[in-house]
């Protein structure tokens, strides 16, 4: 394949669109190094890297991530029975439900953002995810009917939800079941890096589930190096480019590895809101380089079901750093925004 690099060594704990290169090194000031941990979050790996003389807050700092993350998932996960989400969806219709300040934020960047894109991204799209067998219910053998589709329909809306910010309340209009899946990794990224921040670090890197979020450079002057991967299925990584971040996120969304098939028909776990059925275009993958991770993560999702032509056209015209991976008749095709390819190496 073309342009391709093959990488023997990357983060190998979950399943990562963009992974870290180049961690190690010849330190210019020598008493700097990386220091690290790791684990599970939302039903996916995550890390956390800074820059330090010694390893002495990594224990002190590992708790506070711990807790910090699950808290994330209490209030934010479909998963869990008594989540703060688990609730509002259970809530009866036209309730105003009183949610915590951080659920909150997370509905508020999601309502901008599905304004933003014109409903390319909505996190009422749930039912449909589960009707197809990409959510909570499990897997599917048969795609579902017109008949099942158009029935769900009727619940799909993010304008059927009525958020209070000033009491911190959320009104279902409708029969709307919120997920957060497509925004909430990148939300718990930012939120670790702000705990980093407030601990007075200012050079790290942290990820959860492949979106990351930069600051700093590392300890020898060079900026953190992530690769793009290939949106090829496969055990082994296959890094399609290279980018350099400094002080920035980032958040890839791909169709390539949550898929199932039927009588030779390849259907995606993206799922485009305006039409209620899979993604059939040919974009195969799309990175979002943003300030936050969570908008990233949200970005990267809406430009996804908007597809190669349309979600380029969006991006240019809103100055969202964003690179595109198609599938060719001969291979892949990329295509990167002006801004984007800054960061390119």
């Amino acid at each position: 394949m073309a342009n391709q690099i093959r990488l023997t060594k990357w983060l190998a704990a979950s399943l990562l669109a963009v992974f870290v290169l180049g961690l190690l090194g010849c330190d210019s000031r020598p008493r700097e190094r990386i220091v690290s941990f790791d684990g599970l979050t939302m039903g996916t790996s995550f890390s956390v890297k800074w820059v330090a003389e010694d390893d002495t807050r990594v224990a002190s700092i590992r708790a506070k991530a711990g807790a910090l993350l699950a808290e994330v998932n209490r209030q934010m996960s479909t998963y869990i029975d008594d989540s703060e989400l688990s609730k509002l969806n259970s809530v009866e219709l036209g309730y105003a439900q009183t949610i915590p300040a951080e659920l909150m934020f997370v509905l508020q960047e999601s309502q901008r953002i599905s304004e933003w894109t014109d409903g390319a991204f909505d996190v009422t799209v749930g039912p449909l995810v589960n009707l197809w067998g990409f959510g909570p219910d499990g897997r599917i053998i048969h795609a579902p009917t017109d008949e099942q589709i158009e029935h769900l329909r009727e619940r799909i809306g993010y304008r059927f939800v009525e958020l209070i910010p000033a009491t911190r309340q959320v009104r279902r209009l409708g029969e709307q079941y919120i997920d957060l899946s497509a925004i909430a990794k990148g939300y718990g990224v930012d939120a670790l890096a702000n705990l980093l921040e407030q601990e007075g670090v200012d050079r790290y890197l942290v990820e959860i589930g492949g979106e990351l979020r930069a600051e700093g450079l590392k300890p020898d002057g060079s900026a953190w190096k992530l690769a793009i991967e290939a949106p090829v299925a496969g055990v082994e990584r296959v890094a399609q480019t290279i980018i350099s971040l400094e002080s920035d996120a980032v958040a890839t969304s791909g169709d390539y590895r949550n898929y199932f098939e039927e009588d030779g028909v390849r259907y995606s776990h993206t799922i485009d809101p305006r039409t209620a059925r899979p993604i059939t275009h040919r974009l195969a993958s799309v990175t979002v380089i943003r300030p936050t991770c969570a908008e990233a993560d949200a970005l990267a999702t809406a430009l996804m079901v908007m597809g190669e032509e349309q979600g380029y056209n969006f991006a240019i015209e809103h100055n969202v750093k964003a690179f595109f991976i198609s599938k060719g008749a001969e291979g892949f095709i990329t295509r990167a925004t002006p801004d984007f390819e800054a960061y390119l190496n």
